[in-house]
């Protein structure tokens, strides 16, 4: 008899059907978790000014490693879940659901105390200067205090997708969002609590929808539940999600590395305002990159229970479809940054000196966009079928490989647009080496029909 809430369809429905079911939820929730990074950027840069929005940006890297080990709890057992449903192992996966509990409890109170420990050095080693510290300093000091509360609420979210739930997962994010953006225009425009209200608000509006999906997993009906005996750090599912999710924890970890090199070649040959204007142009180009990640969100949990079924036409067929989403709407955010910079830079601030700096940057930062899709979902692809050190390889080919390389050469070169040209230098390089990933993975699939 079928379970409540069994995704046993994942192998019979339309795969296209299915895509829609769980990718529309994920889309609307990581565009809407985008929508608050851009309207706390546009309340920051118009409340506070356009250096507290370049102390917005000197802050990014710290909320990359947050996600660095979110992902590697979060994003790795969310695959192992699919692929344990995918086999029917029911006990497995209850023991996952309680196991993200207690990983991400302890990540989450480590990573708070070590940076808390050290804010103000690795804020300069970052590229804060005296000018934008205060500001940077104030936002993490109460972001790292919720860290915690955002590592369980994005556990516990990927969780709901891999289990069945699209929609509930895509209704936590959407209600995080509208209390966020309810609450930070108060703190900043009634109360006067500067960039420290856009942390508080983010802080609450987790809050708030932890205590909701805490409440949802309690529910005994729901065949994942929270239960008696599921806490117990279990070796084989730690090791297996770590290694699943090491590929994102590496992306976001490197990444983490590439935009403090990032920060301070723009501090050396361009300014503070340079790394405001990088936060805008990261804010804009990050909706699309959210849009895509939501699409991949959908595709991960068909994927993976197909792969794990055995039903490798169905794999194949959702990874075609996914490829084709993700490149139209990277096209689509490759063709607004072209024709409209300065209306998007303008949302941002007023200020006009770093709205000049923001156009060069957003047209050069998007130029690869259209094939940029492909690289993603690529990387997630292996991700979601289990294929860890492959997607790790993608990560660490645009990051390292790629990336690194150009900053070190072309900012000495060219100044600050050496800076700017590094990222679509990268993209390209990147998503060469994930078509060649990708046709050979392809043809195995193929072979194995």
């Amino acid at each position: 008899m079928e379970q409540k809430g069994s995704p046993l369809t994942l192998s019979s429905e339309s795969v296209w059907r299915l895509l829609m079911q769980y990718a529309v939820p994920s889309v609307i929730a990581m565009t809407a978790a985008s929508l608050y990074n851009i309207t706390d950027s546009i309340f920051i840069g118009q409340g506070v000014g356009a250096l507290a929005i370049s102390g917005l940006a000197i802050a990014f890297p710290f909320m990359n490693l947050a996600a660095a080990f979110g992902s590697l709890v979060g994003v790795g057992a969310s695959t192992l879940m699919s692929l344990r449903l995918g086999q029917k192992d029911y006990a497995a996966a209850n023991n996952i659901l309680g196991n993200v509990f207690v990983l991400n409890m302890i990540m989450g109170i480590t990573y708070t105390f070590v940076v808390l420990l050290f804010l103000d050095p690795i804020l300069y080693f970052f590229g804060a200067s005296p000018q934008t510290l205060p500001y940077a300093h104030d936002y993490m000091v109460v972001i790292s205090l919720g860290n915690v509360i955002t590592h369980m609420y994005l556990g516990l979210n990927a969780l709901l997708r891999s289990s069945g739930n699209p929609r509930k997962a895509m209704y936590a994010t959407i209600f995080s969002v509208i209390i966020n953006i309810v609450f930070t225009p108060f703190f900043i425009f009634v109360l006067g609590w500067g960039i420290r209200g856009a942390a508080i608000a983010t802080v609450l509006a987790q809050a708030s929808m932890l205590m909701w999906q805490i409440r949802f997993f309690s529910n005994k009906d729901y065949f994942i539940h929270l239960q008696k005996g599921i806490f117990r750090l279990k070796r084989r599912i730690v090791m297996d999600s770590f290694s699943i999710g090491m590929a994102p924890f590496v992306m976001n970890a490197t990444s983490s590395v590439i935009i403090i090199l990032i920060n301070r070649s723009l501090i050396r040959y361009g300014g503070d305002l340079a790394v405001g204007a990088l936060g805008i142009a990261s804010r804009v180009s990050f909706l699309f990159i959210m849009i895509v990640i939501g699409v991949n969100m959908g595709m991960q949990p068909i994927a993976g229970y197909n792969f794990g079924a055995g039903h490798y036409h169905r794999v194949t067929k959702v990874l075609r479809m996914t490829l084709m989403l993700a490149t139209g709407i990277m096209t689509t955010g490759f063709l607004i940054s072209e024709i409209f910079p300065r209306a998007v830079a303008s949302v941002f601030t007023h200020d006009q000196e770093l709205i000049d700096i923001v156009v060069p940057a957003l047209r050069i930062i998007m130029m690869f966009y259209p094939i940029v899709g492909f690289q993603m979902v690529t990387s997630n692809f292996f991700q979601s079928i289990g294929m860890a050190g492959k997607a790790i390889f993608m990560s660490l080919s645009r990051q390292v490989l790629f990336l690194l390389p150009c900053l070190l050469i072309f900012p000495p070169l060219f100044g600050v647009k050496g800076v700017w040209y590094s990222l679509p230098a990268a993209d390209l390089m990147s998503s060469l080496v994930a078509s060649y990933l990708l046709v050979t993975q392809y043809r195995k699939l193929n072979i194995k029909q």
